[in-house]
């Protein structure tokens, strides 16, 4: 977290990546059930906040294509604010990093980072089980930003168990696809019949992969290209329902060299997993900041 004179503060929302997803079932209430690795990375977008007195919950900038009713953040402060009874509003800019419909959980992400960011910036006292609670109804990646931990995820996503993971670089490609996870899940010839894993197979080497991939493959001819291009580095997996790629490497000089090697219209990035969120940094350095001196200035221009 990093505030300003003007009132705003920054904060950070990280991208995830699926190391792989199983579906091992559906709910009688058609969700599916899924088993699936979290990992964080330390790259990501970043929300800037500036608390308002007047109760309005305002967006001033965002993803582009996304209206603001349907914008995340904004209905995860809506949702909080509810939730607590606030009086207080807040102003929300996001700078987006994290590809729209890759799989990287970057709607997501911003919706936690509002709501842990928010809970302090209102004193709204919420614990973060509770918070994880508003986040699933929101999207059901929610709960794991809002934890801040890598994890193992089964349920629809929301029963999180944290996983200390070997430390990786990752290069992650962008296809340029936005791919529309509900038409995934609705797809008739999605595998929903995965045998279920344990952690211990898991980090044993069990056989994983995404069951996602061969429809976004089938669909989304670009896709396929980066997935094969990034095979000739290692083993490339499809994160999450979306249309981002990855490949695991060793080091960070190992993942740049590979990235500057992406064909157009590709693109390339090169992130560092890791098992902490640098969302909670980012709150911890707030209550640090509390116990220090008086809070900031709450009046301000939006940043540019």
């Amino acid at each position: 977290m990093t505030g300003a004179a003007d009132g705003w503060s920054r904060w950070p929302a990280p991208a995830k990546l699926n190391l792989f997803l199983h579906i091992v079932g559906r709910r009688d209430d058609g969700y599916h059930l899924l088993q699936s690795v979290f990992q964080l990375l330390d790259r990501g977008d970043a929300v800037h906040l500036h608390v308002r007195e007047d109760g309005r919950i305002r967006r001033v900038r965002g993803a582009t294509g996304v209206d603001e009713v349907d914008d995340l953040a904004v209905r995860a402060a809506r949702a909080l604010q509810a939730a607590s009874a606030c009086p207080h509003g807040v102003d929300i800019a996001i700078d987006k990093h994290i590809p729209l419909g890759g799989g990287l959980g970057g709607g997501s992400s911003d919706a936690a980072t509002v709501l842990v960011a928010l809970n302090l910036l209102w004193a709204t006292g919420l614990e973060p089980a509770q918070l994880a609670r508003l986040g699933l109804a929101l999207g059901a990646d929610v709960p794991v930003f809002v934890h801040g931990h890598s994890a193992w995820a089964e349920g629809i996503g929301e029963q999180l168990t944290p996983l200390a993971l070997a430390p990786r670089w990752y290069v992650v490609v962008d296809a340029g696809c936005s791919v529309p996870t509900r038409e995934l899940f609705a797809a008739p010839e999605l595998t929903r019949t995965a045998a279920p894993l344990t952690i211990a197979r898991f980090r044993a080497g069990a056989v994983t992969g995404n069951a996602f991939e061969p429809l976004v493959r089938a669909r989304f001819p670009g896709v396929a290209t980066a997935l094969d291009w990034l095979g000739g580095f290692g083993v490339a997996r499809l994160s999450g329902s979306g249309g981002c790629s990855f490949v695991a490497v060793e080091s960070a000089a190992q993942a740049e060299a590979i990235a500057q090697q992406c064909p157009a219209p590709l693109r390339a990035w090169v992130a560092q997993g890791v098992d902490r969120s640098p969302l909670l940094a980012a709150r911890a350095q707030w209550l640090d900041a509390r116990r220090d001196g008086p809070p900031a200035p709450r009046a301000g221009p939006a940043p540019g």
